[in-house]
């Protein structure tokens, strides 16, 4: 029903470095004042964008109580090429920091509960969850990774397979000792919350 659907409003915020960073807020109706209970919720790509209209997540995850924030992270299409490619080998990095820059700017806000924080995604958006978790453990409450990327250097290579090897190395690197830092799979013994991983049977990533 759309009349119990939440509004996706634009919002800005200035990540560690001063970059300015967009995202898609929806708060729940009904909702009262906050902080609320929130999701982080990054899409996936990470040559992809979130925009202002229905998203299925966002819609369950409102229905039961749940701020979301959708932001549009470096690496995120639409704003100008230079963005775009500051995904190149910045998994886990810069990209990481404006997710958790966000956390820190919505609790500042008044909008999230630093205590009831979940970080949501699938595919690199699963990525982005699981590094969320291994990364900064004190941020997040849980997570959630949907067919997400646990393993970079595997990822590379796997890739030798296949006629997009040459991207997958621009894209995270080839330092397999860095890449080894910036995977997930290595910093396991570092996540403290309850961690979903969800991945379909056929998927070898």
């Amino acid at each position: 029903d759309p009349a119990t659907l939440s509004s996706h409003d634009l919002v800005s915020y200035k990540a560690r470095d001063g970059m300015t960073i967009e995202g898609y807020l929806s708060i729940p109706k009904n909702a009262g004042e906050g902080p609320y209970p929130l999701v982080l919720h990054p899409h996936g790509g990470p040559g992809a964008r979130d925009v202002d209209g229905f998203d299925y997540w966002t819609s369950f995850f409102n229905s039961r109580g749940y701020a979301v924030f959708r932001p549009n992270f470096r690496g995120s299409t639409g704003y100008g090429y230079e963005f775009s490619q500051s995904q190149m080998q910045s998994w886990g990095l810069e990209m990481q920091d404006d997710l958790t820059d966000a956390v820190d700017w919505l609790v500042e806000e008044g909008v999230a509960d630093a205590e009831r924080v979940c970080i949501v995604g699938a595919s690199y958006g699963g990525y982005a969850a699981a590094m969320g978790v291994a990364k900064t453990p004190d941020k997040f409450k849980c997570a959630v990774s949907f067919a997400g990327v646990m393993n970079l250097r595997r990822l590379l290579m796997d890739a030798r397979q296949y006629v997009n090897y040459r991207l997958v190395k621009n894209q995270i690197g080839e330092d397999r000792s860095d890449l080894k830092v910036r995977s997930p799979y290595y910093s396991a013994e570092k996540i403290k919350v309850p961690l979903l991983l969800i991945h379909g049977e056929k998927d070898l990533v």
